[in-house]
C-alpha cells in the first residue's frame, strides 16, 4: 500500500498497519463488494454469527477503560464525567474474550484518556493477539518507553487529538498541548509506527481543519489517516458556540473530500460522508460503544443506555430493546449526509430513547432526548436544504453504492433481529 507517497509492507492482521490497509478499503469503496470482501469475506462471517445469535453483531466495539484525564477541554463532555469510573482490568478482558468469540476483532479505545492505563492496554494487547486495537488519545502521555512497547505489541494503534495550529489546539486543550501533541507525532513517525491524527472540528477551527496546509502538515508528521468528528454539544454545558453552521460543515466537507480525491488520503468523517460510511452504523449495526461504567451505548456521543455490560452478556446487551428499535429505525434519513439522529434528525433519536425506555448515561448532568434535541434541531433544520444539495453533486456509483449497502444491511436485520423478535 502507498502511504504519503511511499511503498509500505502490510504485515498480516491484527498489525496496526493492516488496520489502516483495511480502513482504506472500507472507506473508499469500488463497489458492495469490496465491502463483503474486506478480511476474507468478515461481511459474510458476520451476517452468520448474527443470523445464530438473533441480533446483529457490529463490526468494531468502542470501549473506554476510564473516565478519567489528565486534560479539560473546552466543550468535552469527558470534563463532566467522575474521574473514579473504571472497567477493571478483568471486565475489559472478559469483554475482548466475548468479542473474540463473536468474530469481532477491531476494538477501538476512547475515554477519559485510555493512557491513563497504558499498563493495562498493553497486557490486553499482548493477551488478545487476534484483536487489532485503536486508542483515542489527548498524546500528552506518549514518550519514548511507550512507543518502544508499541512496537513490540504491534496491534496497537494510537490517534492522536488535535485541533488545527498550536493556538486552536491550545484554546480547547490548554496551553503547551499543541507541542506535545506534535513531540509525540515525531516519536511515532520516526518508529515508523503508522498513526492517524484525530480532529473535532467546530466553528473556531473549521478552515484550518479543511486546509491544505494542516492536511498536508498531519501526513508530513506521519499520519497514515485522519479521524475527522463533528462537535456535537452533548450534555447541559455544552458551549453552543462551537457548533458549526450548515454552511461551514458543508465547506468543510467539499475541501476535505476534495483534498482526499487530489492526494489518494483518508479522512474519516462519518458526519460529513454518510454515503460511504453506510449512513448511521451505531448500536450495533457496525459498532457499539461502552462507557467506563459498564453502560452500553450505541455510539460515544449518544449518552443513553437502558443495559449494562456488568449485569449481562455482549449478546444480550446487543439483544436489548433500546439498542434493537435503534437499529430497526436506521437508516433515519433517505438522504447519507444526514445520516446522524443526534444532529440531523434529532426528533427520530427522542422517539428512539423514549420507546426503547433508555435513561441519559451522562450521571454528573443527566440530559434528557428532548432536552438535546432542542439544542440540535434547529441546526438540523438549516442543514436540510444544504444537504440535500450536496447529495444532487455525488457521484452515481457512490450513491449506488450507498443504497445496495443499505439494502443488504436491511438484509442482515431480517435474518438476525426480525428472527427475535417476529
Amino acid at each position: 500500500m502507498y502511504v504519503n507517497g511511499k511503498k509500505e509492507e502490510i504485515p498480516p492482521f491484527p498489525h496496526h498497519k493492516n488496520y489502516v490497509y483495511r480502513s482504506n478499503q472500507f472507506f473508499r469503496p469500488k463497489s458492495l463488494l469490496t465491502h463483503l470482501t474486506i478480511g476474507r469475506f468478515i461481511t459474510i462471517k458476520e451476517v452468520v454469527r448474527g443470523y445464530k445469535c438473533k441480533c446483529s453483531i457490529p463490526r468494531t466495539i468502542l470501549i473506554d477503560p476510564t473516565s478519567s484525564c489528565n486534560l479539560k477541554c473546552k466543550g468535552c463532555w469527558a470534563a463532566d464525567y467522575a474521574k473514579g469510573d473504571n472497567l477493571s482490568f478483568e471486565k475489559l478482558d472478559d469483554i475482548l474474550t466475548q468479542t473474540e468469540r463473536l468474530g469481532i476483532l477491531d476494538v477501538q479505545v476512547s475515554g477519559g484518556e485510555p493512557l491513563m492505563r497504558k499498563d493495562d492496554l498493553l497486557h490486553l494487547c499482548r493477551k488478545h493477539r487476534k484483536t487489532s486495537f485503536g486508542v483515542f488519545t489527548n498524546a500528552t502521555l506518549i514518550d519514548e518507553a511507550f512507543a518502544e512497547e508499541l512496537e513490540k505489541v504491534g496491534n496497537l494503534n494510537m490517534y492522536l487529538s488535535i485541533e488545527g495550529t498550536r493556538e486552536e489546539t491550545d484554546f480547547r486543550r490548554g496551553e503547551g498541548v499543541y507541542d506535545k501533541v506534535v513531540a509525540a507525532m515525531d516519536i511515532l513517525h520516526k518508529r515508523n509506527i503508522g498513526f492517524a491524527f484525530s480532529t473535532c472540528y467546530h466553528a473556531k477551527n473549521y478552515k484550518t481543519i479543511a486546509s491544505d496546509e494542516f492536511l498536508d502538515d498531519m501526513r508530513a508528521r506521519g499520519a497514515w489517516f485522519g479521524w475527522l468528528f463533528n462537535y456535537v454539544p452533548v450534555g447541559k454545558d455544552a458551549d453552543l458556540s462551537l457548533v458549526c453552521t450548515p454552511e461551514q460543515r458543508a465547506y468543510v466537507k467539499e475541501k476535505v473530500d476534495e483534498y482526499c480525491v487530489r492526494n489518494k488520503y483518508t479522512v474519516i468523517d462519518f458526519w460529513n460522508n454518510g454515503h460511504t460510511t453506510c449512513g448511521c452504523v451505531a448500536a450495533g449495526t457496525g459498532f457499539l460503544h461502552i462507557n467506563a461504567k459498564g453502560d452500553v451505548e450505541p455510539c460515544a456521543f449518544c449518552h443513553y443506555s437502558d443495559c449494562n455490560i456488568n449485569d449481562m452478556s455482549l449478546v444480550e446487551a446487543l439483544q436489548s430493546p433500546f439498542l434493537t428499535k435503534f437499529r430497526s429505525a436506521q437508516p433515519f434519513s433517505d438522504n447519507p449526509l444526514r445520516a446522524c439522529p443526534l444532529i440531523d434528525v434529532p426528533d427520530v433519536i427522542v422517539e428512539r430513547i423514549n420507546d426503547g425506555g433508555a435513561h441519559s448515561t451522562h450521571y454528573s448532568a443527566p440530559e434528557s432526548a428532548e432536552a438535546l434535541a432542542d439544542k440540535t434541531r434547529p441546526n438540523a433544520e438549516r442543514w436540510q436544504p444544504v444537504a440535500d444539495e450536496l447529495l444532487k453533486s455525488l457521484e452515481k456509483r457512490k450513491i449506488s453504492n450507498y443504497n445496495a449497502t443499505v439494502k443488504f444491511i436491511k438484509f442482515r436485520k431480517k435474518v438476525t433481529d426480525d428472527r427475535r423478535i417476529g
